[in-house]
């Protein structure tokens, strides 16, 4: 999975208050967003299958965002 290097550029700058950032700071960040939204994915997916689903749901979503931060 690679997520585009434009967007996570776009939200660093937008949180940080415009600052520009540096490559070897975008390739970390999107490295570090990549392996939370796997995480998240993993969590959201265990949420599903105890209910007995093969669908993410919201509600499992939101439930490994409690688990996972």
């Amino acid at each position: 999975m690679s997520l585009p290097k434009a967007v996570v550029k776009r939200v660093l700058s937008e949180h940080a208050g415009g600052m520009r950032v540096s490559g070897p700071a975008l390739e970390k960040a999107v490295q570090a967003a990549e392996e939370y939204l796997a995480r998240l994915a993993r969590a959201a997916n265990q949420s599903a299958e105890d209910n007995k689903r093969k669908t993410l749901m919201d509600a499992d979503i939101a439930s490994a965002r409690s688990q996972v931060g």
